[in-house]
């Protein structure tokens, strides 16, 4: 088991259960903009990213060529696609994990949360689960709030500096997304935990060789130690 003080999770498919409206909506923006992606294209070249850039690499791997102002323009749909969407739409967590997330935070151990999305969403998203800062999280990372997004390790730096966490030999990130776990281990994060409830697969996960790809975060009750 492994000793860990500050625990990182992504939220969309990993904590956050919006049934993949995102990159639905990603997709919708792109093809209404000449191309014709498939979603599986999609999740393999934006999962996870800030949004606008994932929409420049879904491009680029799409035409081999980048249109910036096509890019920024489907960005500013995509916004206004999501914001639709999300609406009227039951956002849950995963059975058992906020649960899992408050027995952490219980056992003295801090919780982020870290997001390709911008702020504005993320906490539209938290909102319409109920979810709080000092209940079920401690705090909040978002695209936004960095210069530099996914792999970069920018927001998990951010989490550690806020919550005064020194050590990242003792911080633990999982997500659901190969560049999540890039993500990880660019903080030298003790653990980079992979799960398969979102937008990549147990064998695409196992490719980013992170410390374990599990199929529900709630699995982590066995490999890690509460503080």
């Amino acid at each position: 088991m492994t000793e860990i003080e500050l625990a990182v999770f992504d939220m969309a498919g990993t904590v956050v259960n919006e049934q993949n409206v995102v990159y639905k909506t990603l997709r919708k923006a792109i093809n209404e903009n000449r191309y014709n992606t498939s979603l599986e294209f999609v999740l393999e070249h934006g999962a996870g990213k800030e949004k606008h850039q994932a929409i420049k690499d879904i491009i680029k791997a799409a035409d081999h060529t980048l249109d910036e102002d096509l890019a920024l323009s489907i960005f500013k749909s995509f916004k206004k696609l999501l914001e639709m969407a999300y609406k009227d739409l039951d956002v849950k967590s995963y059975p058992g994990v906020e649960e899992l997330l408050i027995k952490l935070r219980e056992s003295g151990m801090k919780v982020a949360l870290n997001t390709g999305y911008d702020r504005k969403i993320a906490e539209f998203l938290l909102k319409k689960m109920n979810w709080q800062s000092g209940t079920q999280y401690d705090l909040l990372s978002t695209s936004d709030d960095v210069i530099r997004g996914r792999p970069y390790p920018d927001m998990i730096l951010l989490a550690m500096e806020n919550l005064n966490i020194t050590d990242p030999a003792l911080v633990l990130k999982a997500g659901d997304s190969i560049i999540d776990i890039e993500e990880g281990k660019n903080a030298n994060c003790g653990l980079t935990v992979g799960v398969t409830t979102g937008a990549h697969s147990y064998e695409q996960l196992a490719s980013a060789n992170p410390n374990y790809v599990l199929h529900s975060l709630i699995e982590l009750r066995d490999l890690i130690r509460f503080v």
